[in-house]
This record gives structure tokens, sequence and C-alpha cells, in this order.
């Protein structure tokens, strides 16, 4: 199913994915989505916020155990963020199915709309909307690179803005969630583990920074009559990485936008897009605040550092170390518990109340949100395994 997916959204000059949230990339994917829960019976429910659910069982009878993550992707980014989660848990109902495993319980497979946040700047925008962290009408008005508004793109599609925000129906649905995810970065390497626990998520948060001049001709202006914004802008990049060292935390200026943005002209406006993430709210509200002072700074998404439930979470580790028992050197013993500093849509759930956890994969290179992220086929297969052990506990 991987295979399957790779040609969609792929930029055959990089090798790397673009799949903006109601694209038409995303909307193969969704189909493709479709397809698979039509070829095995599965029950499909299409939210008011874009969240696809594929069911077996009814939950409506009784909250079921719920799996899967996302298939849209940061720009340029890889294969296996989001798709590994979706894909492993169709894998893992076929493995229950194929051994004759009745649930007691419903089990369902999501796929939540709009995770990484590139089109509108506000990730995990499904999950947001439907538990009500996100406001519906800021998120109609929310904009892409080319000024369309979400409302805008949402009646391109086919769908109704106004039906977007909180789905109490659909959240009461989700007894637990446990989301396989690609680990984003090298603590299972470092390890020598196929699979681990997610701990907790650190907080984390988008800023958007406007440093205001005035556009003026590139060649016939002098440098002492100059209001350069683009100056102001590399100061804070370079004050980003100081403070970051500082607190202990990381930040990333990664997404600029210059206007009028000619190469032979001074700017007018440098918009950029601050990410910050660490162990501490604390520690990353400070950054913040220093880089701030005395400049156009708006907030465009928090979230604050998630623990998930450790019964839920031991339970997950125990049952994981003993589906992999035979290709772990620790046999039966729990597998690892690590925090991570990406953000998914069970963090999102978690903060919320809704009983959640986390598997991820090894990933050797560490490397994520770029087209050299990887996941050995022996550790997907392993993942899908404990995936499908973990749903087998939680279900019976």
């Amino acid at each position: 199913m991987l295979d399957e997916l790779s040609r969609i959204g792929r930029d055959p000059a990089t090798n790397g994915y673009v799949r903006d949230a109601w694209s038409p990339a995303d909307e193969e994917l969704r189909e493709w989505f479709r397809q698979e829960a039509a070829r095995r019976g599965l029950g499909l429910h299409d939210d008011r916020n874009g969240n696809l659910w594929a069911w077996w069982g009814d939950p409506d009878r009784e909250p079921g155990v719920v799996t899967g993550s996302h298939l849209d992707s940061v720009r340029q980014g890889g294969a296996f963020d989001g798709p590994l989660g979706v894909v492993s848990a169709f894998h893992a109902l076929d493995l229950l199915k194929g051994k004759g495993f009745t649930p007691s319980r419903p089990i369902g497979v999501a796929c939540f709309t709009d995770e990484e946040g590139a089109r509108f700047g506000v990730p995990c925008m499904g999950s947001r909307l439907l538990t009500g962290v996100l406001d519906p009408g800021r998120a109609r008005g929310l904009t892409d690179d080319d000024g369309a508004t979400m409302a805008e793109v949402l009646r391109a599609a086919g769908r109704r803005p106004d039906e977007l925000g909180r789905d109490d129906e659909t959240r009461a649905r989700i007894g637990v969630f446990v989301e396989l995810h690609v680990e984003q970065g090298r603590g299972l390497a470092d390890l020598d583990e196929p699979v681990g626990v997610a701990s907790a998520i650190w907080p984390h948060g988008r800023w958007r920074f406007d440093f205001h001049g005035e556009a003026n001709h590139a060649g016939t202006t002098r440098l002492e009559d100059r209001d350069d914004p683009m100056l102001d802008y590399a100061r804070a990049v370079l004050q980003a990485r100081e403070a970051a060292e500082k607190h202990g935390i990381v930040a990333t200026f990664g997404k600029v936008r210059v206007s009028p943005n000619n190469a032979n002209a001074v700017p007018g406006l440098v918009s950029a897009w601050l990410d910050a993430r660490g162990g501490a709210e604390q520690a990353v509200r400070a950054l913040v605040e220093e880089l701030s002072d005395g400049r156009s700074v708006s907030e465009e998404s928090w979230t604050p550092v998630v623990d998930f439930e450790v019964p839920l979470r031991d339970r997950l580790a125990a049952a994981v170390g003993s589906a992999l028992a035979d290709v772990r050197a620790a046999g039966r013993r729990p597998a690892p518990v690590l925090p991570t500093g990406a953000g998914h849509d069970a963090g999102i759930l978690a903060a919320a109340g809704v009983p959640a956890a986390m598997l991820f994969v090894r990933n050797h290179t560490g490397v994520s949100h770029s087209p050299k992220e990887h996941a050995e086929a022996d550790d997907c297969a392993h993942g899908v395994t404990a995936l499908a052990g973990v749903l087998e506990e939680l279900a019976r």
C-alpha cells in the first residue's frame, strides 16, 4: 500500500511530497482511503471537519478502539510521516481478521485531515476542530499562500464550511486512540529497538513575525536611506538560535515570505514563521517573549505539553514487548518509552481528555520532514505486528 501511495503528490525533481489539504493530491489520497475501507467491508464516516473514519463494528453501540494517522504532508516531505500509520492500521486489521480474531469492541481506522498545517498554517486542523480547540470562525478565515480562505477552498471541494466545529458525536465514538508513526529522531536507532511507545509530546507552537520597512530600488537607494526589514529578520534568526541554546530548547524560522519579492528591490515587508519547542513550556514562552520585544508578532498555534496516560502507555509497552518478543534482544520485556518533540493528532485528542497513546517505528537516519525520511521494510512489518497486538489487547 505504501507503494500505491508513493506516486501521489510526488515531486519528480526532488522525490519529496507535496500533499496540501484539499488539493488534488489530497483528494486522491482520500479516495484511496475510501477504497481500502470498502475493500475490507468497513463502514465509512466522513465527519463535519473532513476527518475520515473506517469502522469494523458499530461505534454507536459502544465507543471503539481507534488507530490511524494522516495522509497529508509538509511540502517536500517524506513518504512515511502520516501514511505509515494509516497503512499499518489497515494491515493490522488484516492480521487480526486473518487469525480469526473477533473484537468485543468496535475497531476504527482514522485519517485526520490537514495534520501538518502546510496550507493554512495551523497543524492538526482536523483534530483541533473535532475537539473544539480551534474556533471554526478562525479556521474558515485562514488563508493559503494564494490568498484563498479555507472557507473558499472547502466550498470549491464541494464541502460546507459552515459545518466546521466541535463534533461531540464523532468524539464520543472514540473509546481509545492509538497512533502509529515513524519516529522523527534517532531514539529507537540508538536503543537498537524496532518499535517504541511515546511518553509525552513537548509543548510547541508557531508564531508569525511581520518585519515592516519601505520598498525601494535596490540600485538607487543609498544604504543610509534604506528601511530594510530583511535586516531585522536576519537579526531575529540569529537571536532565535542564541535564545534556543540559552533555554535548552529548539527554535526554527523555517518559512519566510518577502514582499514585493523582487531581486532588484529593497523589501517592504518580510513575514516569517517561528517554530519553537522544548521540554518546558516556560522556556519556550521565554524565548518567544525575548524575540517579540518591539516586533509585530501573532501566535498562530500553541499545544501545551501532553503526557500520555501512564497506565495506558505501560499497557501498550507490555503488549508491544509480547508481540515482538521473537525479534527483540530484550525478549518479552516492555518496549522502550520515549518522548517526542513532534506534534500529532494523538496529542490533541489526549489533551482533550480522550485516552490516547502512540507507537513509534524506528527511523535509522532520524531524518524527517524530508525526502530522506526512511523506515526499513522489516521495521514497518514489526510495527504492524506490534499494532495488531495492541489492538487485540484493547479490543478483546
